[in-house]
């Protein structure tokens, strides 16, 4: 009995936990279960022919938003090719309207609801040692022998000690993202969500993860995301893991973490304030600034209490913070979103993710979709079209200002021209619309643009803004800065080239000297001048680059580009002023 169970990645460097978790409790019969992890960027007759070479007797699909139109096209061909072979569906996409799910996809023959781990295991016993019946199996809903479609009563929760950890063997795991849980479900009830569908939470032991994170530690990966939806929902069993880790720290591994920023306290902050810089990264769902749609959605936060952990994480400067925002949230109009923008981009995270609400099913939202008149896609991603306050244009916009924020902030890119550009403008919200608009305007939303090419637009853009025209001078050199500033560059667009002549025999001198080593580069110290020249670089501006305001003066100004040495936080060469 061969059993092949299967994953549809979103990114390459995506790896699936609840697949090595249903390997894992399968026990004896684990031998029996085979791994195929693919991702939605790869033709569906490519998966499907390595699925059909396994010549398995039994497929589970692992079903989500992203991959569901993917894994429905696959499952009716494989049930044609291999019409014996037994088709399983589990995931979060199915386990709400199962019964509707095999009436939609005829070619599977059950899906698994809810947590599988206990059902898959007694659905091998069912497959390999032909013992019990499907009767018999809670959290199932599959066909009989006659096709009518039965379901068994919902499977009671799992013990979470009960589950191996199931990362014995990371080799194949190389460049990806190691997903990790120390608790399953949710104490709050946003409605946008499928985890305030379960009440309570359950939490592994303080001796297992402990055990666990030894492992990530001891094999050095390069970083673990933690799928607890809020991580510190439970501040003894939070403070307990960072101050495990903080203490176990191989200099090496980052841990990023979903956490709700509002209920922690001076603490938990006295805490991390001497983790390493870039030991943590934390993802705060901040999703709108509005009170109305905060009361609609559910979701009991403080924006105040929010806003002032967010600083004090900023001003400890060793924490790397993403924040989150949703499109198409209820009572949210396009000025609304302005304002939740402007608000929390001020706070100045590392990320700034925008989201466009996804009605997923099961999700208070999708039930009351009609009530708040939220009108969304009928398949998979159910995202929204329009809403009773934003109308489909405005959020194809907002879409542009997405891009424009991916792009050039999240990126890193440009953010030190992004600062002296928001000084001028209105508001930052403003900026990266007006930006959006005149991306699409030139149909550079057609096209794929290599990294010089993003900043010649930046440049454009501004030279064409009469907002920005009369500091033309002033981005040109900033755009500069942001190229050397993100890589060891040797040509720049000639647009953005430097107007000072670049005097090979002065910077070797420089290098050559070792008290101008020791003092802006200790770590190059080993190396010798002509190798020191390859490993950074020295540009002259005609504005002091790393003083940022909105008047800045005209001084000549020195920038030595360690490419070396990277900050933890932004992941960017470091660089420094130099008497030159």
């Amino acid at each position: 009995m061969k059993i092949v169970l299967t994953a549809v990645n979103a990114k390459f460097i995506h790896s699936s936990l609840a697949l090595r978790s249903l390997k894992k409790y399968a026990g004896k019969y684990s031998d029996n279960v085979f791994l195929k992890e693919f991702t939605i960027n790869q033709d569906t007759d490519f998966i499907l022919d390595e699925i059909y070479k396994e010549k398995p007797d039994v497929v589970g699909f692992s079903c989500y938003i992203w991959n569901m139109g993917i894994i429905a096209e696959v499952v009716e061909n494989l049930k044609k090719i291999l019409p014996k072979t037994i088709i399983i569906l589990g995931g979060p996409e199915v386990s709400y309207e199962a019964e509707n799910v095999l009436l939609e996809n005829s070619s599977a023959d059950m899906v698994i609801r809810g947590e599988g781990e206990v059902t898959f295991l007694e659905l091998c016993t069912y497959f390999v040692d032909k013992e019990g019946s499907l009767s018999t199996i809670d959290g199932i809903t599959y066909r009989d022998e006659n096709g009518n479609i039965l379901s068994t009563p919902k499977r009671k929760a799992v013990n979470l000690d009960d589950i191996p950890f199931v990362y014995d063997d990371i080799t194949d795991l190389k460049n990806r993202i190691i997903y990790y849980e120390t608790q399953r479900g949710c104490p709050y009830n946003c409605q946008y969500c499928l985890s305030s569908i379960e009440s309570g939470v359950r939490f592994l032991s303080e001796d297992r993860v402990k055990s666990d994170l030894k492992f990530f530690l001891d094999n050095k990966v390069k970083q673990v995301k933690f799928v607890d939806r809020t991580f510190n929902c439970n501040k003894k069993h939070a403070m307990m893991i960072w101050k495990y880790i903080m203490d176990n720290d191989n200099g090496v591994t980052n841990f990023h973490m979903e956490i709700t920023a509002d209920i922690m306290d001076n603490e938990i902050l006295d805490l991390l304030k001497p983790a390493r810089k870039g030991l943590f990264q934390f993802e705060i769902g901040v999703q709108s600034t509005n009170p109305n749609t905060i009361d609609a959605i559910k979701r009991n936060t403080s924006f105040d209490g929010l806003t002032d952990i967010v600083k004090k994480i900023k001003d400890m400067g060793n924490i790397h913070e993403h924040l989150d925002l949703i499109v198409g949230l209820p009572y949210e109009d396009y000025n609304s979103f302005r304002n939740s923008f402007n608000e929390v981009y001020d706070l100045e995270p590392e990320q700034l993710q925008i989201g466009f609400l996804k009605l997923l099913k099961g999700s208070g939202l999708r039930r009351d979709a009609e009530k708040y008149g939220i009108v969304y896609r009928s398949r998979p991603n159910y995202e929204v079209l329009y809403t009773k306050e934003l109308t489909y244009g405005e959020i194809s916009r907002l879409k542009l200002l997405e891009e424009m924020v991916e792009t050039y902030y999240n990126s890193g890119k440009a953010l030190n021209t992004i600062q002296f550009i928001t000084k001028i403008y209105t508001t930052p919200f403003d900026f990266f619309q007006d930006l959006g608009d005149y991306w699409e305007k030139m149909q550079y939303h057609t096209l794929s643009h290599s990294k010089m090419e993003l900043f010649t637009i930046m440049y454009d853009f501004a030279l064409q803004s009469e907002i920005l025209r009369d500091k033309i001078h002033i981005i040109k050199e900033l755009l500069r800065f942001d190229i050397f500033a993100g890589d060891n560059v040797k040509t720049i667009p000639e647009k953005l080239s430097s107007e000072f002549c670049y005097n090979k025999d002065k910077v070797s001198a420089f290098y050559r000297n070792e008290e101008n080593i020791e003092k802006y580069t200790p770590n190059l110290k080993d190396f010798s001048a002509q190798q020191i020249s390859r490993m950074c670089h020295i540009e002259v501006f005609k504005y002091d680059v790393l003083d940022i305001s909105s008047d800045m003066v005209e001084v000549e100004t020195a920038v030595l580009f360690n490419y070396y040495k990277k900050d933890e936080i932004s992941n960017k060469p470091v660089f420094y002023k130099i008497d030159f």
